[in-house]
């Protein structure tokens, strides 16, 4: 009986090869497609790191005073930008700075130079070989710059270049046949485009959290959260044996405590943290000096306390991110960049607000925390800390690129909508029937 069993079970072996064979011979076996997976790595396999191609993106050639003429009013050029004569970014900037996203990746779909490989976006000069529509408006800067003192007459610059740029817009084709929903503009600040943002609501928009808009003109499903830049320099050079002892202050704060909505939580901290010894705690403006005090500070800290300011993010997360000092988050909701790749869990510690504002909880809590898991996180913060750096020329996984990353996983729902706008005749039927 063993023997029929074993005679039947070869010549079903044999069928099945000769079947392979044949399919061989006729070209219809695609063994790649077998044993490719099987050959993968990890990380080439794992869809967030699968970059390639790059995001194609168009950007509208606009006049520099909706862009780099802001960094330099009494420049009055007018020729065109390009990698070649690109400004720097002023470093008497100060603050102004934070919310400079806008600035750096203009200047990285400019760049000529080498990398070009290593780029998550590129330039492309036919917007019909276009992904995405890059909208080069500084409207963080021009707020800053013309509209800071909402009062003053000099803000309506300020409206009139967003008037400028919604007249191009709707005039453009390309914003027309997608709504603007394949659109990028960038607006950290959270004042930036306040005059005219439900006009321009439908494009996807870098912030850096939604703190101040409801949730039918700004959030996760179609914008992408920004980091702060930061304004403190970069630990360059933490390569100390024992770094959890030589880091001497406990928890670090040094920034303004009198803040609006959620911020209000500053004061009662201010309140109950003074006590101890080993916590810094001071209020501070952000000038220059005051800027590399508070570099200092950070650097000899374990802990950087980072509770909410007038929305719930503010620069002092990344400041303390690439000063390797683990953050402290304070806040019942924040919007974090760059979380479907990067776990914040993995170097930071949260606390809710009640949490925080029991006294000699968040300190105790801090003070006990197990010193081989503060290296732990340390270490982390070192190989992350590049995805926070913005520069030109931009270089590979810094944040500009991971900026263009998450531009690009906005696509599926960008093409669903274009898609729908352009073949129905009445683009809101489902909201009318319910």
């Amino acid at each position: 009986m063993y023997g029929k069993a074993t005679l039947s079970l070869v010549f079903a072996l044999l069928i099945v090869l000769l079947l392979i064979s044949y399919s061989i011979l006729m070209g219809t076996v695609n063994f790649r497609s077998y044993f490719l997976p099987l050959l993968q790595s990890p990380a080439t396999a794992h869809p967030l790191c699968a970059t390639n191609p790059p995001l194609r993106v168009y950007m509208y050639d606009l006049p520099r005073r909706f862009n780099v003429g802001m960094l330099n009013l009494r420049n009055l050029e007018q020729t065109p930008v390009t990698d070649r004569n690109w400004p720097s970014w002023p470093k008497n900037s100060g603050l102004k700075r934070q919310h400079s996203a806008e600035y750096w990746m203009m200047g990285s779909l400019l760049y000529e130079g080498d990398g070009a490989e290593e780029r998550d976006a590129v330039r492309v000069s036919d917007p019909e070989m276009a992904d995405i529509f890059f909208v080069p408006f500084f409207s963080s800067l021009s707020f800053n710059t013309h509209g800071h003192v909402m009062t003053d007459p000099e803000t309506e610059i300020d409206h009139q270049l967003q008037i400028d740029l919604v007249k191009f817009l709707l005039q453009s084709k390309y914003w027309q046949q997608s709504g603007g929903g394949d659109h990028v503009i960038p607006m950290t600040h959270p004042n930036a485009f306040r005059f005219l943002r439900e006009q321009v609501n439908a494009s996807i928009q870098i912030v850096v959290d939604f703190g101040r808009h409801p949730r039918t003109m700004s959030n996760i499903s179609k914008d992408v959260v920004a980091p702060y830049v930061h304004i403190v320099d970069s630990f360059t050079d933490d390569d100390s044996t024992d770094p959890f002892e030589s880091r001497t202050t406990l928890l670090f704060f040094r920034g303004r405590t009198s803040r609006k909505d959620e911020g209000i939580v500053r004061v009662k901290l201010a309140k109950i943290l003074a006590a101890y010894d080993d916590v810094h705690y001071e209020r501070s403006v952000a000038t220059d000096e005051n800027i590399k005090v508070s570099s200092q500070g950070m650097r000899l800290s374990k802990f950087c306390l980072h509770p909410a300011g007038d929305t719930p993010s503010s620069c002092r997360l990344f400041d303390a991110i690439v000063s390797h000092c683990v953050p402290v988050i304070v806040s019942d909701h924040i919007d974090l960049p760059f979380e479907d790749e990067i776990d914040y869990a993995q170097f930071s510690i949260f606390f809710s607000f009640e949490e925080a504002l029991k006294p000699g909880y968040m300190v105790n809590e801090l003070r006990n925390f197990p010193k081989e898991k503060w290296i732990e996180m340390w270490k982390r913060l070192k190989k992350i800390s590049h995805h926070y750096e913005f520069q030109y020329p931009p270089r590979k996984e810094d944040a500009v690129n991971m900026l263009w990353r998450q531009v690009k996983h906005k696509l599926p729902g960008v093409k669903l909508a274009v898609h729908r706008i352009r073949r129905l005749k009445v683009p809101d039927w489902w909201r009318r029937r319910r």
